[in-house]
């Protein structure tokens, strides 16, 4: 029995430790097990955040693309809407001038009709009259039955000779048009620059800001670094200096060494560049458009055109159009194409100028040229192309017909989207801050308001009032382009329903 009992007591104890080293071993598994699920986690985790950004930015760039393809459609529509309201513009004055004819035609009837009634009356009495004073009757009556038909065959012969004149104009600017074809220019609102890493970001920061300010103090420029993955963005009103920014920047980033001593001598390797680049595009203008004899200085500050924009149209890429269109249309004429294609080229150089001159960029780059050598003739065309001066040649005519051309074409010019909805915003609340005032539609592409008073509380009176308070508050409160039609509206509704 002792041996028994002996026996039981160390298998027991044996059992016991056996149980305890298995339960360690368990919880050392399971421990292990824990740490390598966590890294694994941790590693699944990470690789899912490289996913989201990559995708991420990837969305983002398809939606800038589709927002870009979005904003030419618009710009599209918008030059259609203009189109149109041109024409209904011109349909309108037509409608005038005929009703304007129709009433002297009338009034014309009218007064023969009269002259016959009375000359009838006067012949009752023939029997009493000698065959001379007949005669002399019937001449007069003749003479104004024959000055009516007279007056009808001026008015077919003349609006006959005003059709002709317009045919030969439209089909001498259709055949010039159909030889010039350009692509729209794409709108331009601030210089993106892109990133290898968000990494950089810091770098280009620098120390308590060091290296940012450098670069803005170097170049003129703002440099912009918000949340946008992989990008900043280059502020400035001047566009050779935001070029001038972004080569040194994309210089500097390539290189890896950026902090002040670097930045200070890529950003003067940059306007070195930047300098030979407007150069060569003076040169290549000239070449394009086979231009000879022009000044080294003009051809130089020509080229800084390139990075100057009116309305998101490039402002070298328009000097060259209006070129080649004067020189079409002076060879549809019969005039010199040459003498034309120059004036043409030169007409917008004034704005490439800093500071030298006073004045509109007309007169500054008439200036300009003339100090150059140019003939008078191409100098009276630059100054006179916006009509600020008076025009002495057919050349300057040409200019400003080549100019309103390009600048008005299908997808030649556009305001940005945010700058359209915020003009035509404003005159809506304008019209609508004015009493009595019930609504207010901007229309044909912010060129027609349409006002609805309440008739209750404005009378006819005052509704011609409001509409020419409403232009002064226009003309002195919104900036807008060409001229905004304003028609305010006043009705009366009277409703019975019968039962």
């Amino acid at each position: 029995m002792l041996g028994g009992c002996a026996g039981y007591f160390g298998v027991w104890a044996l059992t016991r430790h056996t149980r305890r080293s298995a339960r360690e071993n368990a919880s050392e598994l399971i421990e292990v097990a824990k740490r390598e699920a966590a890294a694994i986690a941790q590693e699944i985790k990470n690789r899912a955040e490289e996913e989201i950004a990559v995708k991420r930015a990837e969305l983002t760039r398809e939606f800038d693309r589709r927002e870009i393809e979005v904003d030419m459609k618009l710009r599209e529509i918008r030059s259609h809407e203009e189109s149109l309201a041109l024409l209904d513009y011109q349909l309108e004055q037509r409608q005038d001038r005929l009703e304007r004819e129709n009433l002297a035609i009338k009034q014309a009837r009218d007064a023969m009709r009269s002259l016959s009634k009375s000359l009838r009356k006067r012949l009752e009495g023939v029997a009493h009259m000698d065959a001379e004073e007949i005669k002399k009757q019937l001449r007069e009556e003749v003479m104004l039955e024959c000055q009516d038909e007279l007056r009808a065959q001026r008015r077919s012969i003349l609006e006959r000779s005003e059709q002709d004149i317009q045919n030969e104009a439209r089909r001498i600017l259709v055949t010039s048009m159909q030889r010039l074809a350009n692509k729209p220019n794409n709108d331009i609102t601030a210089t993106i620059v892109h990133l290898p890493s968000e990494e950089m970001k810091g770098r280009i920061i620098g120390r308590e800001g060091r290296n940012i300010k450098s670069f803005e103090a170097a170049t003129g420029v703002t440099l912009l670094i918000d949340e946008s993955p992989q990008m900043v963005l280059i502020s400035s009103f001047d566009p050779v200096r935001r070029e001038v920014a972004r080569v040194a920047l994309e210089n500097l980033v390539t290189d890896g060494r950026i902090h002040p001593a670097s930045i200070e001598e890529f950003v003067r390797r940059a306007q070195e560049e930047i300098e030979q680049h407007t150069a060569q595009a003076g040169e290549q203008a000239v070449a394009k458009l086979n231009i000879n004899g022009l000044h080294p200085e003009i051809i130089k500050l020509l080229g800084r055109l390139k990075y100057r924009f009116s309305y998101t149209q490039n402002a070298l890429d328009h000097s060259i159009e209006v070129g080649f269109l004067s020189s079409m249309i002076a060879s549809e004429i019969g005039l010199d194409p040459n003498i034309a294609k120059r004036a043409g080229l030169l007409h917008d150089i004034g704005k490439a100028v800093e500071g030298e001159y006073e004045g509109s960029h007309a007169s500054i780059g008439a200036e300009f040229v003339k100090r150059f050598g140019e003939t008078q003739i191409v100098v009276n065309a630059i100054a006179a192309h916006h009509e600020e001066v008076k025009p002495e040649t057919v050349y300057a005519g040409l200019v400003i017909l080549a100019d309103t051309v390009s600048a008005v074409r299908p997808g030649a010019r556009a305001e940005t989207m945010t700058n359209y909805i915020q003009r035509l915003d404003r005159l809506e609340k304008l019209a609508l801050s004015l009493e009595g005032v019930q609504q207010a539609f901007a229309i044909q592409a912010g060129r027609e308001i349409r006002v609805v008073v309440k008739p209750e509380i404005v009378t006819d009176e005052a509704a011609r009032d409001l509409a020419k308070t409403l232009r002064r508050r226009i003309e002195e409160e919104l900036q807008y382009p060409s001229t905004i039609k304003i028609t305010v509206i006043r009705e009366q509704r009277f409703t019975e329903v019968a039962t």
